[in-house]
């Protein structure tokens, strides 16, 4: 079977960078070809200002050089323009007069400028600020004329006048609001700002509106409409742009603002896409960079056929510098946006800082002078976090600057370059294999801080961190304990290789230093060893146990048992989502008497603790409450610190005691969704599952969080929407908000995430690592974009069903119970 027709029109950097993922994915399955309206290949727009500055060459700001496109076997048409679609066909033409067929059409035109309609704008001296020809006529300009207008207060406006100054002239802002930048800064913000730039030279009319652009042969000044004047020699129009949609509405492609486009990047035409600035995607059209990668990848994987999360938006920041000033801005910024904010001024440093909060969560940031804390407030807004994390960032003396501290509490799975999706320890890594001394080397290795630059300091000072321990020696081994050599990863992989059915037999088998082991080994053995004998019952394999003499893991029942510090064992009686019933609370009481239990309490948990029981009771009991099928003895745990059991025998890890919800939506006035019976269905899913830490569930009915979502290590809140999962809190002795994994429109994708989530954290987290532990060792992004892959996590909740279906069987079967735990 021949090579698909990949056709791509558009040469710019959403375009090709779609392609530079469609050949991490499939190298060999397309032939591809891009047509390029300029002379050039693909080149960093964003620098365009570098280039004009005089800072950088043309050849500096190319991404994909000639020699790239030959080694990628992609024919590439510079100065051709496609002119025509002819999707019946499946035929492009350009105005060459060159027709294409092809099977898959990217349609990546980007946008253009908006030119002001205004008299006299077709004068010599009048330019656009958009492409590399536009930097040539202002540089050609500057020798031979001194006075330019800039029309516009915007990014673009501001960096055509700070390059302009460079060549020379002298330079006007006009701006038709009151403040520049509105789009990105407050008002404080971008006066400091002004007052910033006047030092530098330029010079600002604020508040004007032109009339016409004055001028006989070639521009002589502007007219406002205020009537007053301003002379010039050069006009530069830098008002914006307006997406390039000519080529698809002519071609009968679906537009509106833009090409519209669903969450994979499809127009209403098959087999025919659009990315980047000429895409609408849900009512939005996004120009900066970052969004326009993020829907590239998508696009990607959904022509490769490969399993793609949707697109769902982006929240719009810049993280920049102005003519050498640091600006950063995210997410809501208006003050009739937010409910409030936190503001701090430095008149000192000259700086500034608004975090915009609207009921209790951060939605917005803007930084002046120092943009620092740009990353950590943009991962604050995408997980809209609670306001509270500020406190704990004070407390732990996080606020601005990059110290050491800060870069070292980093996971290697932060992405720092969100432009180019460059993580922390892909930067310390390239510096390490590579030998790396500059911020220059780090951005040709590895991209980082290659497209808008905002991400430089954090890129300058991970680097240094990376010098620093270059030469360092490498860190001790973080051994299970001192009975053995071996880590925990180690181990686990020991034991999953070697057949072990016990702790005491992997002991022997694996050279423990200690006879018998200790109370950190022993716990984490049997965790280990039972964790891979539930793989093999979740590959469907657990009968074979029966008859080859090995013990695997006992199925779980309906409560757990675990030894206390004086010998006795605690019983946990299953209340789903935290319910009972007078039933349920009589045979409670009942057992309570019966058996003079010396301590019933109730656990922040919303569930019922039985303390103090007798080893020889713990049966009976659970038999008498309908928790268990009976079995073997409570003595089967004894020496397993921290273990639990069931009725039916012994068991490795922990079990989730429990699912605390609130009121719920017949009793909440503030409810939007029915946590109680979210949290029953939950419960039900994991009641079988053994942790390898203690792990606490909650789901809450609204946003207010009354159940103590966000300290838990799995909490679940209704919101408008559907159902926001947070994951990796903690409630314990060292305090950890969760942090947001996704939104889930319906309860039963809400309740496949959660499973799916901790799933895959039982089967890949270490003998005691907590959620977050894990998490952070994981990476966030990493965690979202393996459980937003729907083959893996159908695999998952595969063995987490069987799991269930071997447990549930086994309750009903107790003969096969008692064959199995022989």
């Amino acid at each position: 079977m021949g090579k698909q027709k990949l056709v791509v029109v558009g040469n710019g950097m959403a375009g090709v960078r779609c392609v530079e993922e469609i050949l991490k994915l499939a190298p060999d399955r397309f032939e591809i070809t891009i047509f390029g309206s300029e002379p050039h290949p693909n080149y960093n727009r964003i620098m365009l200002s570098k280039v004009l500055q005089g800072d950088t060459k043309v050849d500096d700001i190319t991404i994909n050089d000639w020699q790239w496109y030959k080694d990628n076997d992609i024919a590439l048409y510079t100065g051709e323009t496609v002119e025509r679609i002819d999707t019946k066909s499946r035929l492009v033409v350009s105005d060459s007069g060159r027709s294409l067929s092809y099977d898959h059409l990217i349609i990546a035109t980007g946008s253009l400028p908006f030119m002001l309609p205004l008299p006299g704008a077709d004068k010599p001296g009048v330019t656009a600020f958009r492409d590399i020809k536009d930097c040539q006529t202002m540089l050609e300009a500057s020798k031979s004329y001194k006075k330019a207008v800039v029309i516009g207060g915007g990014l673009l406006g501001l960096e055509a006048a700070r390059g302009l100054l460079n060549l020379g002239m002298e330079v006007h802002v006009v701006h038709i609001f009151d403040h520049l930048m509105e789009r990105q800064l407050t008002p404080t913000a971008a006066g400091m700002l002004r007052q910033e730039l006047e030092k530098q030279g330029m010079r600002f009319l604020l508040k004007k509106q032109t009339e016409k652009i004055l001028g006989k042969k070639r521009v002589e000044g502007l007219l406002f409409k205020d009537g007053s004047k301003v002379e010039a020699d050069l006009v530069v129009i830098a008002v914006g742009v307006r997406p390039n949609i000519k080529l698809a509405a002519d071609s009968g492609i679906e537009t509106n603002r833009a090409i519209v486009v669903n969450d994979y990047m499809e127009t209403d035409v098959p087999d025919v896409y659009a990315v980047g600035e000429c895409a609408e995607h849900r009512g939005m059209v996004y120009g900066l960079v970052a969004p326009l990668y993020e829907q590239g990848k998508v696009l990607a994987k959904k022509i490769c056929g490969v399993e793609a999360e949707a697109y769902e938006g982006s929240i719009l920041y810049s993280q920049l510098k102005v003519s050498g000033v640091e600006v950063f801005s995210a997410g809501e910024i208006r003050d009739a946006e937010i409910t409030t904010s936190v503001k701090a001024f430095d008149g000192i440093r000259n700086t500034y800082k608004k975090i915009s909060v609207r009921d209790n969560k951060i939605v917005g940031a803007v930084l002046f002078g120092d943009s620092s804390e740009g990353n950590k407030l943009l991962g604050y807004i995408k997980q809209q976090a609670d306001i509270s994390v500020l406190d704990t960032a004070a407390a732990a003396g996080a606020g601005g600057g990059f110290d050491e501290a800060y870069v070292c509490s980093l996971s290697d799975k932060e992405t720092v370059c969100s432009c180019n999706g460059v993580t922390k320890g892909t930067i310390m890594d390239a510096v390490r294999e590579n030998g790396l001394e500059t911020v220059d080397e780090v951005r040709a290795c590895t991209r980082a801080s290659s497209t808008c630059g905002g991400c430089k300091p954090l890129v300058s000072a991970i680097l240094e961190l990376a010098l620093q321990s270059k030469d360092a020696p490498e860190p001790e081994k973080e051994k299970v304990c001192a009975c053995t050599t071996l880590d925990h990863e180690e181990l686990r992989t020991a034991l999953g290789s070697g057949g072990y059915t016990s702790a005491d037999q992997a002991m022997n088998g694996l050279g423990w230093l200690q006879a018998g082991g200790c109370s950190v080994c022993r716990p984490a053995l049997q965790y280990y060893v039972g964790a891979v004998q539930s793989e093999v019952i979740a590959s469907g394999e657990a009968e074979q146990f029966a008859t080859i003499g090995k013990a695997p893991i006992s199925s779980p029942q309906a409560s757990s048992a675990s030894m206390l510090a004086d010998g006795t064992y605690a019983l946990v009686p299953r209340m789903y989502g935290g319910v009972t019933s007078a039933e349920q609370l009589r045979k409670i009481a009942d057992v309570i008497e019966k058996y003079n239990i010396p301590l019933a309490k109730l656990a922040g948990g919303a569930h019922l603790d039985l303390l103090g029981i007798e080893s020889q009771h713990v049966d009976s009991i659970g038999e008498e409450l309908g928790l268990a099928e009976g079995g073997s003895s409570a003595n089967g745990n004894r020496g397993i610190s921290g273990g639990s059991r069931s009725g039916s025998g012994q068991v490795y890890g922990r079990r989730i005691a429990s699912v605390a919800t609130c009121h719920g939506i017949r009793y909440d006035g503030s409810a939007i969704k029915d946590s109680v019976g979210m949290g029953a269905a939950l419960e039900r899913k994991l009641e079988h599952l053994q942790m390898p830490a203690p792990v606490f569930v909650a789901v809450s009915s609204s946003p207010l969080h009354r159940a103590g979502t966000l300290m838990k290590d799995l909490g679940i809140v209704g919101v408008p929407g559907g159902w926001e999962i947070y994951v990796g809190g903690s409630g314990n002795a060292q305090l950890r908000q969760g942090q947001l994994l996704c939104m889930e429109p319906a309860e039963a994708g809400a309740l496949e995430m959660s499973a799916s989530f901790l799933q895959w954290y039982r089967e890949d987290a270490y003998f005691g690592e907590t959620t977050g532990q894990w998490v952070e060792r994981v990476g966030l992004l990493q965690l979202r974009e393996a459980l937003f892959d729907l083959l893996f996590r159908a695999d998952l909740m595969a063995r987490l069903n069987e799991v269930n279906r071997h447990s549930e069987h086994n309750q009903v079967n107790p003969q096969l119970t008692a064959a199995l735990i022989k």
